[in-house]
């Protein structure tokens, strides 16, 4: 069973991978890059410092460190410790029919994706905090928490099942951030 799936997914990223083409090339590895995404998240704490109070932004600010900080260490001990699934691009029978766009393939396992994680942890979190204010915002943040998790397929260092584990556990984590945000916010805000 275990092995039909592996299977599936190598199957699901070969052909997610085969759809790129150099023309979107740049584009991908854009939106893959967590550090184009601060212009975003600087236009996110202006929007929270414009519908929250002072204690309720200074707390935003430490579940949203506190996220991030869980996320990504469930990402590392999940693919350093725990399931030490090689990458795509550092499975042998996958390197000669893959395309890898980004110059390197990063660190040998990647089960789970800490990028799309991490991406959706911060829409899932941010989207709730916001959508009293800016009802759609969360669907805007979902999309594109899911461009991230494309991107890392699309550029050839993870599988689907990377991508939508990592997806699955950060919206998890920003619900529960969140919830716990709203406890302490009501509790001493």
């Amino acid at each position: 069973m275990i092995d039909q799936l592996i299977q599936y997914d190598k199957e699901l990223f070969l052909f997610l991978n085969g759809l790129g083409t150099p023309t979107w090339d740049g584009f991908w590895m854009f939106i893959t890059n967590k550090y184009y995404a601060v212009p975003l998240y600087a236009f996110l704490l202006f929007l929270i410092i414009k519908t929250h109070k002072t204690k309720e932004i200074l707390f935003t600010l430490l579940f949203v460190a506190i996220l991030i900080t869980i996320t990504d260490q469930t990402a590392n001990l999940f693919k350093k410790t725990l399931f030490l699934r090689f990458r795509p691009c550092h499975t042998a029978d996958l390197v000669d029919h893959m395309r890898l766009v980004k110059d390197g393939c990063g660190g040998s396992f990647g089960y789970f994706s800490g990028h799309a994680s991490n991406a959706m942890a911060l829409a899932t979190f941010i989207g709730l905090v916001l959508q009293k204010h800016f009802k759609y915002i969360i669907f805007i943040l979902l999309f594109w928490a899911a461009c991230v998790g494309y991107s890392r397929i699309y550029i050839g260092v993870h599988f689907p099942g990377d991508v939508f584990t990592g997806m699955i556990v950060g919206g998890i984590y920003g619900g529960i951030i969140f919830k716990l945000r709203q406890f302490i916010i009501h509790k001493y805000a």
